[in-house]
């Protein structure tokens, strides 16, 4: 099949729907930038460069391919190659955590009562809990529970087997269950005690 000039009209709009679906990511790009800069400018030069990259290649992806993880793709190899090559100080997680076996488990999110609860928690509170989490544990949590990307879609991400991705995510899950029962229990003695204060 012959490649359309990049000049010509077919190029050019397929150039422009490709940006405007491209743009619909622009805020899950962001978030996940964040995640692993930690820092704002940095995080808004990844997803110019994740944007400048996908834009120069988008004639490369295929059709039926799935263009946010794509993206989410791009954005972590850049951030990969930067951190490899002392551009920055921020560390990223090593994603070859030898714990990480690719073991099976069930997702119980939907009926786990803990979990159930964290949905119903303050979104500071628990904006708080996964920024104090492992870097590891907040990436994956950030895929997973923020942009609902599919164990699948996580793993073309991360560069591992769907396995690694389960295993790692119960465990995200339940340390992130643990800081929020802990900050509830703090919460309430706290509150206990300010009423205890009060009556006296």
């Amino acid at each position: 099949m012959p490649r359309v000039a990049t000049n010509s009209p077919n190029a050019r709009n397929a150039e422009k729907d490709f940006r405007e679906s491209a743009l619909q990511h622009l805020d899950g790009l962001y978030g996940y930038a964040m995640t692993l800069a930690r820092n704002q400018a940095e995080a808004e030069d990844l997803v110019q460069e994740t944007y400048l990259r996908a834009l120069q290649a988008f004639e490369r992806l295929r059709p039926d391919s799935n263009l946010k993880s794509w993206l989410f793709t791009i954005l972590r190899n850049i951030r990969l190659n930067q951190v490899r090559d002392g551009v920055s100080k921020p560390p990223v997680m090593a994603m070859d955590d030898p714990s990480d076996c690719p073991r099976q488990f069930e997702d119980k999110s939907a009926k786990d009562p803990l979990f159930l609860y964290m949905n119903k928690a303050k979104q500071a509170d628990v904006q708080k809990a996964i920024e104090a989490l492992p870097a590891v544990y907040r990436e994956i949590i950030v895929l997973r529970e923020f942009e609902e990307l599919s164990y699948d879609e996580i793993a073309q991400i991360l560069d591992c087997p769907p396995g690694t991705v389960m295993s790692r995510l119960s465990r995200a899950r339940e340390k992130l269950k643990e800081m929020l029962q802990d900050w509830r229990l703090a919460t309430g003695k706290a509150a206990n005690e300010a009423g205890e204060y009060e009556s006296l």
